[in-house]
């Protein structure tokens, strides 16, 4: 796939980036990965979305404490044979404006955000003009995933912390605004290994117009420019529809209390199972073949 390629007026356009396509073009892959990624077909199938060996990918290690993942994720993706990929190390606000780095993130067909504190990603990247452009990248072609942190950054919600449990409990998470390249979902991550489904829960009573992505360990979410999500990895995705939720306690609750949801609907996604996000409908299985 061929992506408009920036320039100088696209870079001083990035300060009111469009949050939909306003062409033909098609919106660049989401990509939840839910942590502990081990499944190595995960970033080859990235890798092939953002152009094989041709893809230039823009790695954004802001959200980790450390200072060689940046590099790794540089050798990785040269392991899987990317010729350009580089780390753009935003470690301060001031950062975000560098015009070299930005030319190289507008210039990138993958963005690829490594895991580590969310706050820290929303405290560096929110409102500067990388985080801009990363949105008006992604609304011109171009894929962005995002590991841990950086899986929970990618929607407009963002879990910032929460409580773990399977109960969904008042005051239970805390919310803040991510990255905002889609509002049609809220991701939590490390889902099935630190048991976070009360806290999805509690996220969604706030806000039931969302879809709850619970990813897993190893396991990635990919959503389409068609707004399917479909699971790659070993673990599972956890989908939370409270589009039919007849009624929510949330707004009477207490602090600690248990919160009653009543018509939730939870399905669990396997290898290769589908969720359309608009018609709100699962799939069993289908097939990914990675290919040219």
């Amino acid at each position: 796939m061929s992506v408009p390629q920036p320039t100088t007026a696209t870079l001083a356009f990035a300060g009111m980036p469009p949050s939909r396509p306003e062409s033909d073009i098609p919106r660049g892959w989401i990509i939840p990965i839910g942590g502990k990624l081990v499944d190595e077909e995960i970033l080859e199938r990235f890798v092939v979305l953002c152009g094989g060996p041709a893809a230039r990918i823009a790695i954004i290690p802001t959200a980790s404490s450390e200072p060689d993942i940046g590099t790794f994720y540089e050798r990785d993706f040269r392991r899987h044979g990317v010729a350009q990929a580089k780390s753009l190390h935003f470690e301060r606000r001031s950062d975000c404006d560098d015009r070299d780095w930005l030319t190289w993130l507008g210039s990138a067909t993958g963005i690829f955000i490594a895991g580590g504190n969310q706050l820290k990603l929303t405290a560096t990247l929110g409102g500067t003009l990388a985080a801009r452009l990363m949105r008006q990248r992604n609304a011109a072609g171009v894929h962005v995933a995002g590991t841990s942190a950086g899986a929970a950054f990618l929607s407009e919600h963002m879990i910032a912390y929460g409580d773990e449990g399977p109960t969904p409990r008042a005051g239970m998470v805390t919310m803040c605004a991510g990255l905002g390249l889609t509002n049609r979902v809220i991701v939590d991550q490390h889902f099935r290994q630190r048991d976070r489904l009360g806290r999805l829960l509690t996220a969604l009573a706030y806000n039931p117009f969302a879809v709850g992505l619970g990813v897993d360990e190893d396991t990635a979410a990919f959503i389409s420019p068609e707004d399917v999500v479909e699971t790659q990895g070993s673990g599972a995705v956890t989908i939370v529809d409270t589009s039919d939720v007849q009624y929510s306690s949330i707004a009477d609750a207490k602090p600690g209390e248990a919160i009653t949801l009543l018509g939730a609907k939870v399905h669990v996604l396997g290898q290769g199972a589908t969720f359309d996000l608009t018609t709100r409908k699962a799939d069993g299985a289908s097939a990914f073949v990675i290919s040219d």
